[in-house]
Formats: C-alpha cells, sequence, structure tokens
C-alpha cells in the first residue's frame, strides 16, 4: 500500500513530507494530471465534432442517430476514464446504468440514449474537463519540472561554462553580455533551497489538482444519486420479499410440525375414545384425559407461534410492556429500559421488536452470559437500540450468520446494524431505525 500521504509507518524515521516526492502515489497522480491534456484534447474535439455534426443535420431525420451515436461514444469515452482513474487515481467509480430502451428495435434504443442523463452528463465531462486539464497539465507539469531542476542545479550547472560559455543560469541581463548568474556557492545553495522547497509542496498541489478530476468522474461520470437509490430500494426490496417468504415458510414448518400434527393425532384419539365410549367406558376417559392433555399442549404452541408473528401485547400495550415480557421468557436475567414519548409507527415497532428478539435468543443460545441489557431511546428521526450482554464476544455480521439477515432486514428500512463483539467480551450490538410515528 502507498504510503504518501498515510501517516509515518512503524520503524520509519523519514517524515511523510520528505518521502512524498518519491512516492508511487505522487508520480501515479502526476501521471493521470500529464495525460490529461492529450484525453481531454481528444474527448473535446469529438464532443464538438458529433454536437455540431448533429445539430447541422437536425434538418434532416439523419440528426437524431446522429446525436446519439455521438452520445454512445461520450459513454464509451467515459469508461476509459473510469478506468485511468481507477488505475491511478485509485478512485472506485460504479458503472452508471445501462441504456434501457422502452422499446425493441434501433429507434427505441435511440430514444433511450437521448433521453439517459448519463448519456448527456458524459457529454458535460468532455466540455467541461477539456480547460481544466489544459490548466492542471500546464501548471503541475511547470511548478513539478521547475522544482527538480532547481533541486539537482549544482549537478548539471556544469554544461553551462562547457557549451553556452555561460557561469550558470542567467537571471536578467541585457544585449551587452551584462547580467547576474548564479554561479556562486551561496547562490547555487540558494536556488537548490528553493527547488526542495518546490519539490516538497509539489505532492500536495498535485493532490489538490487531482482531487477536482476526482470530483468530475465521480460527479460526471459515475451514477447519479437517484439511480443509486432506485439500485438501493431494489436491493432491499429484494431483501424483504426473501425475508418474508422466509418467515412464511417457518410458520408452515412450525404449524405442519407442530399444532397441526399433535390436532391431527388429537382427532384420532378423540375418534378411538368414541368407540370404546360404550365398551370400556374407563379406557375412553383416560383417551379423552390425554386428549385434553394434548389440546393444551396445542393452544400454548398456537399461542407461541402467534406471539412469533405478532404479539398482542405489543398491538395493546407498546413496545416497553412487549419487551419487559420478552425479557421475562429470556433465560438470561435482562434488564430492559425504554425511553419513548410516543410510539412509533407500528412496522418501525414491530421490526424493533423482532430485533430485540433475535438479539436476545443470540444471547441465550450463544454468548453464554450471566446478564444483558436491552436499552430503546429516540434520537431526532431514528430510534435506538442497543443489547448489551456479559458473554463471551466473537458475534459478528459474517455472511451465513443470523445477524447478517438481521442487518438486510434493518438495512431494507433504511436502518442500520453496528456490532462490536470483541473476543472474550462484553459483546454491544446496537441498531438504528427511521422515526416515524403512529
Amino acid at each position: 500500500m502507498d504510503t504518501a500521504y498515510a501517516p509515518q509507518p512503524r520503524g520509519s524515521h523519514v517524515p511523510v513530507g520528505l518521502r512524498a516526492p518519491f512516492s508511487g502515489r505522487t508520480w501515479r497522480e502526476f501521471l493521470y494530471l500529464f495525460l490529461s491534456l492529450p484525453i481531454a484534447c481528444v474527448m473535446f474535439s469529438y464532443a464538438i465534432a458529433v454536437i455540431s455534426l448533429g445539430a447541422g443535420l437536425l434538418i434532416t431525420f439523419l440528426g437524431i442517430p446522429v446525436l446519439a451515436g455521438g452520445l454512445a461514444g461520450c459513454r464509451a469515452l467515459g469508461i476509459v476514464e473510469r478506468g485511468r482513474a481507477r488505475a491511478l487515481l485509485g478512485l472506485e467509480v460504479a458503472e452508471p446504468e445501462p441504456v434501457r430502451a422502452a422499446k425493441p428495435g434501433p429507434m427505441g434504443w435511440i430514444g433511450a440514449v437521448l433521453k439517459s442523463g448519463v448519456s448527456w452528463r458524459h457529454l458535460l465531462y468532455s466540455f467541461f474537463h477539456f480547460p481544466w486539464a489544459l490548466f492542471s497539465f500546464v501548471f503541475a507539469t511547470t511548478f513539478w519540472s521547475v522544482g527538480w531542476c532547481l533541486l539537482t542545479y549544482p549537478l548539471w550547472r556544469w554544461t553551462f561554462p562547457a557549451y553556452l560559455g555561460l557561469p550558470g543560469i542567467q537571471m536578467w541581463g541585457d544585449g551587452d553580455g551584462h547580467g547576474f548568474y548564479l554561479d556562486t556557492p551561496m547562490e547555487i545553495g540558494g536556488i537548490s533551497a528553493v527547488g526542495l522547497l518546490l519539490v516538497l509542496a509539489g505532492p500536495w498541489l498535485i493532490r489538490g489538482l487531482t482531487q477536482v478530476d476526482r470530483l468530475m468522474v465521480h460527479g460526471l461520470l459515475g451514477p447519479s444519486r437517484l439511480a443509486g437509490r432506485v439500485s438501493e430500494l431494489e436491493s432491499n426490496r429484494g431483501a424483504v420479499v426473501d425475508t418474508a417468504a422466509a418467515d412464511l415458510a417457518r410458520i408452515e414448518r412450525e404449524l405442519h410440525d407442530g399444532a397441526q400434527a399433535r390436532l391431527v393425532a388429537l382427532a384420532m384419539d378423540l375418534g378411538l375414545a368414541k368407540e370404546k365410549l360404550a365398551k370400556d367406558p374407563d379406557a375412553a376417559a383416560r383417551m379423552v384425559d390425554e386428549a385434553h392433555g394434548e389440546v393444551k399442549l396445542a393452544l400454548q404452541e398456537l399461542r407461541d407461534l402467534a406471539r412469533g408473528i405478532h404479539p398482542a401485547i405489543l398491538t395493546d400495550r407498546g413496545l416497553g410492556p412487549a419487551l419487559s415480557a420478552l425479557a421475562a421468557r429470556c433465560p438470561v436475567p435482562v434488564t430492559v429500559t425504554v425511553d419513548l414519548d410516543l410510539r412509533p409507527a407500528a412496522a418501525i415497532e414491530g421490526i424493533a421488536y423482532f430485533t430485540v428478539s433475535e438479539l436476545l435468543q443470540n444471547v441465550s443460545r450463544h454468548a453464554r452470559a450471566t446478564s444483558a441489557t436491552v436499552d430503546v431511546w429516540r434520537a431526532a428521526d431514528r430510534i435506538m437500540l442497543q443489547v448489551t450482554d456479559t458473554g463471551r464476544g466473537g458475534a459478528s455480521t459474517g455472511a451465513g450468520g443470523g445477524l447478517a439477515g438481521l442487518a438486510e432486514r434493518l438495512g431494507s428500512m433504511d436502518g442500520l446494524l453496528v456490532v462490536r463483539s470483541p473476543e472474550g467480551g462484553p459483546t454491544s450490538i446496537s441498531a438504528e431505525l427511521p422515526w416515524r410515528s403512529r
């Protein structure tokens, strides 16, 4: 990893400012500025040519496809620029959304290109990048080359008397040969010191110039904020659908393997008791008694299942009492503190409840904790949850774990999950959800 502008690595006694002129990052960024001018000239000339040709041909039908083809070419040049920024600046810019034609065929594609904001932003980049590339190329090249030339002046001063008949660099003079030359040891040392200052300042100047390029590439050649938000919502919608499907599958499995199987057995037992009622009343009474116990177990399983879907206490009394009841069923002692002046929206309240429920299940099953705390409060437009336990730690949101699914579920609601769980504990898991009142 390049450390031109990073903190000083352990064991290095050379200050960062002295290492920066020789670092790979500085020279890559300088190469980026050096290459920007010829590439910007090509892009600017291309943009001017296709826009002029397309606009001139708009009086005929040919102008529209020419203009669309020109915009497609700008998008292709944008791929080159994103790759150059990735290779030399380390700037990762996501590919913008592709052209999606509403209708099949060439006309649908032409219309989609002309309506695409991405295409026009690539065209704007071709226009705006040219003057900046010209300025940054001239400024950076002049500053950088002058700095190194002055710094190394003692090494090449001998060329003046050897080939030009002059004692050194002429600072000023007249046509009669009178002038001031840098030829004394003090003057040579002074100009080298000036070159050293320019060389040391060069990396920071180059970095400042490339920062503007980073902003232009990211803002004009990357996906728009709206497109990014749409992509995020599509991903969140997929997570919501998957979560709902998993919940339905879980409910179906629990009904099939639990209450349904128990009720089928109950019906069979009652049928047998009915047959024996006349012949063996005592046996029938025992079977009815056993069936009564099965009914109680089935009712308990149905209550647990209903509580897992949406507990009645959450609907009737709110998050505080519901979490207290949840904590009372946890085998680990749990202290619950809820500081909410208003009840949030039902959807937010439900996700908050099930988030705490899943976290407490993890505490009881995996943490080996002796105690846990649950804190819920409101911070501006967010509802905050924090579950802390005294367990062994090591929890993470890695793929395949329960916390990964929980993080996806929270993300689908613009929420956030933060896990702090060092090995040996304690574990503190914080969750955020947007606040919406009822």
